[in-house]
């Protein structure tokens, strides 16, 4: 077992624990197995669940840096460090003003979605030290407005912090204008791509005039810009007025995780549906993915029907589709030892599912899905460490800024089928 910081017991940290509990020693197509030995079976690896560390809120985002250590984002606005397996009690300084839920945001009737969200590193980071973040920026709007910045990583604090981009994407209005989406990523060029959410504009009426589907503003789109925010001559709408140039795709709800294929280099997407219907998409430039216009969901609480259909015309249809929902949430193509059956393949992590699973592509095409854990919590983000493990963060339920904690855990590999 890693090494973790230590607090007084409380009831929040035994919740969190126990969620270690249920899935253990399930067998490969019954995520309710009883435990043997605390191993989890699946299909190509067996595997145990390490802690790594409590006593994080509302973890979004995990980055490893090449000094080994863990950075995690929490949703209220706080990076932390976890080194050599301790979580160190100071958040890291410097950070961009955020809006977040006591920090000026409104309490909200669902989850609050408001906050600081990812982290990646630059891919030169080892030679100069970028860190990269997106977060809700205070704005107008009571609830701002997604952004990135970049800073310099030195020392347990961030330094010479800039914006980078904030977008156009304006609220509907209500206290429930959530809908951020906020996942980063490089991709082999060196380009920065982002996720925008389409800020819960409601889903009625002429879809075709929903602001997804309109290109003067950010909502419900993929940006692509340079590492120092400079949008690319090669950006498929740079030359259109009218359009923001950042814009990459379009049409899109919620996109939760992305992630880069380690061979081919393409861009892949999941994205929350509503009440069914959650999407993989291959991100392909200037293309329309169709929310809400198409698509599998239908209204929560009444099932009403939302879509024309599941297909429109000049619309990209998803690779995959999860009905009923799982809450998609971090991806990452795995490329480790530490599962070498599972290299190649596509992890999922599910929010209002609480699983994990792994996704097996031919080409461009998934052939198959293994549900690799299940009732483990809602699973925010999933990344590969240095040590091939699998991490993933636990995001907890609370609606407070600082309400009961989760954490980190790892799959450690325990034999091979």
């Amino acid at each position: 077992m890693t090494q973790i910081s230590r607090t007084p017991h409380n009831f929040e940290r035994t919740a969190f624990l126990l969620l270690l509990v249920p899935f253990a020693g399930c067998a490969a197509g019954d995520p309710g197995g009883a435990a043997s030995d605390d191993i989890v079976q699946t299909a190509l690896h067996d595997f145990r669940v390490e802690e790594v560390a409590d006593d994080l809120v509302r973890p979004f985002s995990m980055a490893f840096t090449p000094e080994g250590d863990l950075l995690v984002t929490e949703r209220p606005g706080r990076l932390r460090i976890i080194r050599d397996g301790v979580l160190l009690p100071d958040s890291v300084e410097g950070l961009p003003p955020i809006r977040a839920l006591g920090r000026g945001a409104r309490s909200m009737s669902g989850f609050e979605q408001a906050g600081l969200r990812d982290a990646i590193l630059h891919p030169d980071f080892a030679t100069n030290r970028l860190l990269y973040l997106s977060y809700v920026k205070p704005g107008a709007d009571s609830l701002g407005t997604i952004a990135i910045a970049r800073g310099r990583f030195e020392n347990d604090r961030l330094t010479d912090v800039e914006e980078l981009f904030h977008a156009d994407a304006f609220g509907n209005g209500t206290d429930r204008s959530s809908m951020w989406g906020g996942r980063l990523a490089f991709d082999h060029d060196g380009y920065l791509f982002m996720t925008l959410g389409d800020r819960q504009w409601p889903s009625a009426g002429d879809l075709t005039a929903h602001p997804a589907q309109d290109l003067s503003n950010h909502n419900g789109s993929t940006i692509r810009i340079h590492d120092d925010g400079r949008v690319p001559e090669d950006n498929p709408f740079v030359s259109q007025e009218g359009v923001h140039p950042e814009i990459w795709t379009w049409g899109h709800r919620n996109a939760q995780g992305m992630a880069v294929h380690p061979e081919t280099g393409d861009l892949w997407q999941n994205e929350h549906g509503p009440q069914g219907g959650d999407e993989l998409n291959l991100i392909e430039p200037g293309l329309n993915y169709g929310w809400p216009v198409v698509g599998y969901g239908v209204n929560y609480r009444t099932g009403a029907r939302i879509h024309s259909g599941t297909h429109g015309e000049d619309m990209a249809p998803p690779t995959h589709i999860w009905v009923p929902s799982i809450g998609v949430s971090g991806m990452l193509f795995y490329t480790g030892d530490a599962f070498p059956e599972w290299r190649g393949d596509m992890l999922v992590g599910g929010l209002s599912g609480r699983r994990l699973a792994r996704l097996r592509l031919e080409g461009r095409q998934v052939v198959h899905e293994e549900t690799l854990l299940q009732s483990i919590g809602r699973i925010r983000d999933v990344r590969q460490g240095p040590d091939g493990f699998v991490y993933l963060a636990v995001d907890g339920e609370t609606r407070d800024i600082d309400g009961p904690a989760t954490g980190i855990v790892r799959l450690v590999p325990a034999g091979r089928r």
